[in-house]
């Protein structure tokens, strides 16, 4: 397992796929995917569901960060263990026609194999994104 203080390819990867998203460069983004990468978002997420093949989870990522007027969704930490990295994540974001920011701090799994994102789930609670990982010895921050 390694954490935020060293760089692994899928973090530097992941790094990327998010820079791309911040600067609402979609294209970038999506060519990280792979062609059977599989998108889970948990109930009570704007877009929860399964999404399955490139094309459904480029719908649903064009379809969520469309939402934003303006904001970022930013990395906090990577933990990784084999191919499968949490990122911890920490959203500040407006959306179209509100005043208001809306955010919080979540986590993102990945399975990264070959250069490409094969699976991209969601969670609420960064513990649940660790346990799906497999790493027992938690994170900060």
């Amino acid at each position: 397992m390694s954490n935020s203080n060293e760089t692994s390819n899928e973090v530097e990867i992941l790094n990327q796929f998010f820079a791309a998203i911040n600067r609402n460069d979609l294209a970038t983004a999506i060519a990280f995917f792979a062609p059977d990468i599989v998108r889970k978002e948990p109930e009570g997420f704007p877009t929860s569901g399964t999404y399955h093949g490139a094309a459904a989870v480029a719908a649903n990522l064009i379809n969520g960060r469309g939402t934003w007027a303006e904001g970022s969704c930013d990395p906090e930490g990577f933990f990784q263990n084999g191919d499968k990295v949490v990122v911890y994540l920490h959203a500040h974001v407006r959306l179209h026609g509100a005043t208001a920011w809306v955010g919080g701090r979540f986590a993102d799994g990945f399975v990264v194999r070959h250069g490409k994102l094969v699976e991209y789930h969601s969670f609420a609670e960064r513990e649940q994104a660790m346990a799906w990982a497999g790493i027992t010895d938690g994170g900060t921050p």
